[in-house]
């Protein structure tokens, strides 16, 4: 069978899969998918190359790192169809003849939060809201376009094209590029992207599914190529002719390698956490908890983010002492509840509430209750109170939630995946340890394979 190949582009660093299409789950964009879904494609060979830190990076970067692992997973010789999922919003701002103006502004890139703060007073929340899902915050890529044009005037001129770091790589790796550097050249035109990265810019509209022009404008001071917007099934080709997939944005990624339909919310514990549901309509929250971000699969993925997730966990196991694996049994040494022992962590600020300035704190201590075994349980019932948040925000917003997906090294813990369905109020499915970013793009590329 033809094999297919997924990359996530994250933003510590690129992950490469190459998967056979029988087992890739190829089906047509939309339809319903059950828990069968959920039994990962085989995966034949993978690479792997890591990514310069920091908040402000040089794409190139990520370009040289796509080739380490992209040859570490045997190459693309063989390969039938392949596409791209990475990191959301970082600005990639390209001149006429295709270069790189600037390093790119990622997503926890923070020196926009005043030019959100502008974006927001001159438009108004709800009016954001409404056109185009999103209320801005230093993550969206229409706040860097308006620093950039505030702090650097004279690069914003030179913006002829503006793309995300998956839709940059993407025209890369179809082989165009700065003139001399790549077989193409700067066809600025063939730069394409996907509905659920278009979703995180703060300038698309995912009820219409166009750009505003008119907010693009006001961010960056004038108008550019932005990338042409692929439909779920669409697809365009390389240099070599292999089917090129719309690729995504990386929760909408993860939605698509998880298999997760309308109904079920994703709850990442990372080092931060994050909850996303598929759901078969648009949102719009002008309080700006709830992003309305698209799905890449046709639907839609409105999602909430919080700060403190599975490192509340590490900071609470090594204040007692413990291994991960003595902290989750220390947890469920204790009775729900904690005997009343109540962990609010929010250790570095809080995003849902929006709490930047917020400390962590312990309440309920009393001689019976202040045990080793009740701070271990409160710490996860704490983060998993945090999380349960963005699902009433989700709530709030009508959108159905019927299971929990847990993801992400958190959800490894005994610990949380018992607790969780205690403290969440939904079923939950813990799901494998697997690179599903780049899974869900070889599912798309396996779809534009046998569309």
């Amino acid at each position: 069978m033809p094999l297919v190949l997924g990359v996530d582009s994250s933003t510590q660093s690129c992950k490469v899969v190459v998967v056979d299409t029988s087992t890739a789950s190829p089906r047509a964009v939309g339809a319903s998918r059950g828990a069968s879904d959920r039994v990962g494609p085989a995966v034949v060979r993978s690479g792997r190359a890591a990514h310069p830190g920091g908040t402000s990076v040089d794409p190139e970067a990520w370009w040289l790192a796509l080739q380490t692992a992209i040859d570490e997973a045997g190459g693309l010789d063989d390969i039938a169809a392949w596409a791209i999922g990475g990191q959301q919003h970082g600005m990639v701002a390209l001149d006429a003849s295709g270069e790189v103006i600037r390093d790119a502004l990622l997503w926890n890139d923070t020196r926009s939060a005043g030019a959100a703060a502008d974006l927001i007073a001159e438009f108004g929340a709800a009016e954001l809201a409404a056109r185009t899902g999103l209320v801005p915050v230093a993550s969206f890529t229409i706040t860097k376009l308006r620093w950039l044009r505030d702090h650097e005037p004279e690069n914003a001129a030179r913006v002829a094209a503006v793309a995300l770091p998956h839709d940059w790589l993407t025209w890369r790796l179809r082989g165009y590029g700065p003139a001399g550097a790549s077989p193409l050249g700067p066809v600025l035109d063939e730069l394409v992207t996907d509905r659920s990265d278009a979703s995180g810019t703060g300038y698309w509209n995912p009820r219409s599914g166009g750009y505003d022009r008119e907010l693009l404008v006001a961010a960056l001071g004038h108008d550019a190529v932005l990338p042409r917007v692929l439909g779920p099934a669409d697809s365009v080709t390389d240099a070599s002719g292999r089917r090129v997939g719309p690729g995504a944005g990386d929760n909408a990624g993860a939605a698509l390698g998880l298999g997760a339909v309308p109904g079920d919310v994703v709850v990442s514990i990372g080092t931060s956490g994050t909850v996303f549901s598929v759901s078969e309509t648009p949102t719009g929250d002008a309080s700006g908890t709830v992003a309305g971000f698209a799905s890449a699969d046709g639907h839609f993925l409105p999602l909430v983010a919080t700060l403190n997730a599975a490192r509340v966990l590490d900071v609470t196991a090594a204040l007692l002492g413990v291994s991960h694996d003595e902290f989750s049994a220390l947890a469920l040494q204790a009775a729900p509840g904690a005997g009343g022992l109540a962990l609010l962590p929010y250790f570095e600020g809080e995003r849902t509430p929006n709490l930047p300035e917020a400390t962590a704190s312990l309440s309920g201590m009393t001689l019976a209750s202040t045990t080793r075994e009740n701070l271990a349980r409160a710490a996860v019932e704490g983060m998993l109170r945090g999380l349960s948040a963005g699902l009433e925000a989700l709530r709030a917003l009508d959108v159905p939630l019927r299971r929990a997906l847990l993801i992400g090294g958190g959800a490894q813990s005994d610990a949380v995946r018992i607790i969780a369905p205690e403290v969440l109020g939904i079923p939950v499915e813990v799901t494998e340890p697997g690179e599903y970013v780049a899974l869900g793009a070889a599912r798309q590329a396996a779809g534009v394979v046998s569309a």
